[in-house]
């Protein structure tokens, strides 16, 4: 079985013993609950498209380890054909759930991890990359969705890893045995933890000798012995466990969610450790990593495609759809989202081969097209939130809509242009305020700015990939600049 089924997918998850908190209670069934299943169904989704004709060039690969068909979500990337592909999947993707799929990072992290065991191996004579070939095997012929796990808590920004008060701040080893390794630690603001099979594990920074114990690299399924969830909350979560909770929603299906995940003396057997305690190498797996991700953000232009489609909408049942100044700020939100499908696709086009033979993107482009994905999204929901009116976060609750006595009120006060319905103008401004202030801001707004690290982050990498040495000399050529001149 190489490509599961939606139906697969979610029996698999059924099987896990998961332990999940949230509100302080212990879950006892994640994936049924009314607050997590909307983002397993975002996750379910890439199951089910990988299965329609229409979408299976996008959706499914071969694997270059056993020549069979998978999910493209458990490729290794091949070409830049195959780096293109990824992007148009996730546009695709965004179109199809106004949300976070929860994908990309075990995608990303697969990609990133595969070349750099490779050189670690070159510089130590280890074996990280035929485990780590053996482990995506695995991942492959089970259809995984395997959460890409880098970010640590971190504590006091200040002090490194190894100056922390608490040494647990950042996910660290704490014993090497013969037969693995034990490691304690967390990783914080995990998208897709609660709907993932299994966790698999990078270091959160370049580190230095004395930070050598948090150089590590390893998988374990999501229900080892020792592996705890704390559910991260969202912008107006609890409208979910509302009865017959629908139209406030917004989007009643799909969803997303980050929890913090916690490794409280998990032991990792041999074969599922991919780095342990190479420093010099962690730099190099953070930045492959964080420019794959930084690619990923094509999502975005998935999900804006819905938030200016429902833009319009909101123009048409106010009735302005033809003033010039609506036409105008829904043509300037097209500008920006396919500004953000510029910089995916380039960045994509001018990837290259690395020595273990899989495709890493240009990271500089990458860089530039994430710093952009920090910026125009907030723009085109500002615009949206102009154009849908303050109703978008005023209107009543759909109880009152519904109530007999005085929902004939609403429909009567908050009816739109002439001819349309009340409920579907309601439904829609419910969407905008999804994607702009509800459960998928976090998806579409917030995580725009902070997801695959800060905007310093990107502008660090820029500067470091921008050549600004070989662009003074551009210049110094042309204009016939004598330096011995300069005193």
């Amino acid at each position: 079985m190489s490509i599961k089924t939606r139906e697969e997918y979610i029996e698999s998850l059924r099987k896990l013993d998961l332990k999940v908190y949230m509100f302080g209670e212990l879950i006892e069934n994640p994936v049924d609950h009314p607050i997590i299943r909307p983002s397993m169904n975002s996750v379910a989704m890439t199951y089910e498209l990988a299965n329609q004709d229409e979408y299976k060039d996008l959706m499914t690969a071969i694997s270059h380890l056993t020549g069979e068909p998978i999910n493209r979500f458990c490729h290794i990337h091949q070409s830049t054909e195959d780096l293109v592909k990824k992007v148009k999947m996730q546009r695709l993707m965004g179109q199809k759930t106004a949300s976070c799929f929860q994908r990309c990072v075990g995608l990303d992290a697969f990609n990133a991890i595969y070349s750099t065991t490779y050189e670690i191996d070159k510089k130590y004579g280890t074996d990280y990359f035929e485990r780590f070939k053996e482990y995506l095997k695995y991942v492959q012929k089970n259809d995984l969705t395997v959460d890409g796990a880098m970010t640590d808590p971190k504590g006091d920004r200040g002090l490194s890893p190894s100056e922390q008060e608490d040494p647990d701040l950042y996910l660290r080893v704490v014993e090497v045995r013969e037969d693995g390794i034990i490691v304690k630690g967390a990783k914080a603001h995990q998208t897709g933890a609660v709907n993932s099979h299994e966790q698999l594990i990078m270091p959160t920074m370049a580190l230095k000798e004395k930070d050598k114990d948090y150089a590590v690299s390893f998988a374990v399924p999501s229900d080892a012995e020792g592996v705890f969830m704390i559910y991260g909350r969202q912008s107006c979560d609890t409208r979910k466990l509302e009865d017959g909770a629908d139209m406030d929603l917004g989007n009643a299906e799909f969803g997303g969610h980050e929890a913090l995940v916690v490794f409280d003396n998990v032991f990792v057997p041999n074969e599922r450790v991919f780095m342990c305690k190479e420093y010099d190498f962690a730099g190099m797996m953070v930045e492959r990593f964080a420019g794959y991700h930084r690619q990923s953000y094509a999502c975005k232009t998935g999900v804006g495609d819905v938030l200016i489609g429902a833009t319009a909408l909101a123009a048409d049942y106010n009735g302005v759809p033809k003033a010039s100044h609506i036409k105008d700020k829904l043509i300037e939100m097209i500008h920006l989202n396919e500004t953000l499908w510029a910089g995916a696709l380039a960045c994509s086009y001018e990837g290259i081969e690395t020595e273990s033979g899989n495709y890493l993107i240009d990271l500089l482009l990458a860089n530039v097209s994430k710093q952009n994905v920090t910026r125009f999204p907030y723009e085109i929901a500002r615009l949206a939130e102009d154009i849908a009116g303050g109703l978008m976060v005023t209107m009543p609750s759909e109880q009152d809509f519904k109530d007999p006595k005085i929902g004939e009120y609403v429909e009567k006060y908050f009816a739109g242009k002439t001819g349309t319905s009340t409920e579907n103008r309601l439904r829609i401004l419910r969407l905008i305020e999804n994607i702009t202030l509800g459960t998928a801001a976090v998806g579409y707004r917030t995580e725009s700015l902070h997801g695959a690290g800060s905007p310093q982050a990107q502008r660090i990498m820029i500067s470091r990939q921008g050549k600004l040495e070989d662009k003074k000399e551009m210049a110094r050529i042309i204009a016939k600049v004598d330096y011995s001149k300069d005193k």
